[in-house]
């Protein structure tokens, strides 16, 4: 009878265990529901380095992330939503750009406040978007010897 209980206990430890580490995993990743957050839409030139899950950051502060993706086959531009958490208003003049961590870092998605005393509503589409410049591209520039 002891032998049960005590493999019990240890089940037990080990599911705690098991349950604390994924509630970890998703805090660490920004694992998190859409709820406490409103969207807000841009169309981008072009995405590079971002996806699903991407970092949304204002001054540095992560406030949200990349909800969708999506290609508009009519102005063949991406289309993307992003959360942005309650109680964050965002001035209607804000920017919105695709910045670079660093020479070597990933790609975040940035937005750049406007001083506008109206504040955008849900689901309103930032119109003022900078795309993600290729590192590739400037360097090539750079080398053959035609940057205009």
């Amino acid at each position: 009878m002891t032998q049960n209980s005590t493999e019990i206990v240890v089940g037990g430890l080990v599911l705690a265990v098991a349950v604390g580490f994924l509630a970890y995993v998703a805090q660490v990743t920004g694992v998190q529901s859409s709820a406490g957050s409103y969207p807000l839409t841009a169309s981008f030139r072009s995405l590079e380095g971002v996806s699903v899950g991407t970092d949304v950051r204002l001054a540095g502060v992560k406030i949200g992330s990349v909800n969708s993706v999506d290609l508009n086959t009519e102005t063949f531009r991406a289309d993307t939503v992003i959360s942005v958490k309650d109680g964050i208003e965002i001035p209607d003049d804000s920017a919105i750009t695709i910045a670079s961590e660093g020479l070597l870092g990933g790609n975040f998605v940035e937005i750049v406040p406007g001083g506008s005393p109206f504040m955008f509503e849900p689901s309103s589409e930032i119109e003022d978007t900078q795309s993600a410049v290729s590192l590739v591209s400037l360097l090539l520039k750079f080398v053959s010897g035609s940057g205009e």
